[in-house]
């Protein structure tokens, strides 16, 4: 009997990528994902290794998944803020975009202080978090969606992660965008300053490429990007965030994750 010859690598992403834009409503294949009739809930923590009441709520967020129970629809980003940097440690992971985003929802929410650690659920801030994040997500979990998103990516051959995403918006209200990110879990940090000096830290979910607000048209957006994969991220903890934002209000009209985007 002849030996079966391997594909090659194009034809054979190229084979994933048609395998996965056949995946059904709410649905995960490797890496693709596309939403269904209720809304996923989007949680999004901004914090910072600088701050020394984060780690509880970075764990929180860690273990979100398995604490909501099946049947819970929810998307978890940790979104590190760099305004803590200058107290005496720089977090690895901050970006100054994070804390603008974060004052943005404070301002479309009514407030007028942004902190740490700051939970919001589908746009909307979620202060008791420890007693009532669960409720949010399933209160969030019990509308029906106002948009529809997909999302796939896969590792090219010259080592780049490529997204692909599209967006429909059910409603003519609003302003809607949409929003991609790209993930990394297991994260661990020595901090050797300020406030958690001496500390051993984990994170999950955090958000360490961050595309977007993308216009719509028509009620319809799609793109496609390639995003460099730096060493020091770990391929086989990576995922894939795409979510709809009404650009005004901040409601999240539908997000999706997917997961193990770039396997070696």
């Amino acid at each position: 009997m002849s030996p079966v010859r391997p594909l090659p690598l194009a034809a054979a992403l190229a084979a994933l990528l048609s395998c996965l834009a056949s995946a059904g409503a709410a649905a995960q294949a490797g890496c693709a994902a596309k939403s269904g009739p209720q809304t996923a809930a989007l949680v999004e923590l901004y914090t910072s290794e600088g701050c020394s009441s984060c780690p509880p709520a970075d764990r929180q967020l860690g273990r979100l998944r398995e604490t909501l129970g099946p049947g819970a629809l929810a998307v978890p980003l940790a979104l590190h803020v760099s305004y803590w940097d200058a107290i005496g440690w720089k977090d690895p992971f901050a970006q100054a975009a994070f804390g603008e985003r974060q004052r943005f929802l404070v301002r479309a929410g009514g407030g007028s202080t942004s902190y740490t650690p700051q939970f919001f659920v589908g746009g909307g801030e979620v202060r008791d978090w420890p007693g009532t994040l669960a409720r949010t997500v399933a209160a969030v979990n019990a509308t029906p969606a106002a948009a529809d998103v997909r999302v796939a990516a896969a590792l090219t051959p010259a080592g780049t992660l490529s997204l692909d995403a599209e967006a429909a918006a059910r409603t003519a209200d609003g302003t809607p965008v949409l929003y991609l990110a790209v993930t990394e879990g297991g994260l661990v940090s020595r901090v050797l300053r300020g406030e958690n000096g001496g500390a051993t830290l984990g994170h999950d979910d955090v958000v360490r490429e961050w595309i977007g607000p993308l216009a719509f048209a028509g009620g319809r957006t799609a793109v496609r990007r390639e995003v460099a994969l730096p060493a020091a991220w770990k391929r086989e903890r990576l995922g894939v965030v795409a979510f709809v934002q009404d650009a005004r209000s901040g409601r999240v009209l539908q997000a999706v994750a997917a997961a193990q985007c770039a396997r070696s």
